[in-house]
């Protein structure tokens, strides 16, 4: 895995923002506070092995969404950057991710070694990932590559 850096202002943060905003309204509303835009941006180099940067939007404090056990959050992905195969098995985690805009492969299978299943996302292509799968995610596209990602923690 690697290390996060945290983005809270700065060019990168405003390109981050810039990028996403082109395809998605950035506006969150949390039950009870006032609206806001993101609270941070997490930037992965090489994440879980794969290539170049992951861009992880964090929309909501950790602890807005039901105690901890929903997370919801925007990931961007530029040309050629890639997760590589990773599993939520140790937090017993399940993730949806609805593509926002852009082209990317992802990639699935049982264990460390199994057989790979690939599949081309496409705006509008949602992928269900089970906490005992390994998967990835590639932008092969010419765009950015952006997803909406739901994530659920039944500790």
């Amino acid at each position: 895995m690697s290390d996060t850096i945290i983005l809270s202002e700065g060019a990168e943060f405003d390109h981050v923002i810039e990028e996403v905003s082109k395809c998605i309204h950035l506006y969150v509303m949390a039950f009870e506070k006032e609206e806001r835009t993101v609270t941070r941006v997490d930037k992965r180099e090489n994440m879980y092995g794969g290539k170049g940067t992951v861009y992880m939007i964090q929309m909501f404090d950790q602890k807005e969404l039901a105690n901890n056990r929903l997370a919801a959050y925007m990931v961007l992905l530029n040309k050629g950057d890639e997760s590589g195969f990773h599993t939520h098995n140790l937090r017993n985690e399940q993730e949806l991710y609805v593509v926002v805009h852009g082209t990317g492969e992802y990639r699935e299978r049982t264990g460390t070694e199994g057989p790979i299943r690939k599949k081309i996302l496409h705006k509008g292509d949602i992928t269900a990932i089970s906490s005992i799968g390994y998967h990835s995610i590639e932008n092969t596209g010419d765009e950015p590559l952006i997803m909406f990602v739901i994530t659920t923690n039944n500790p």
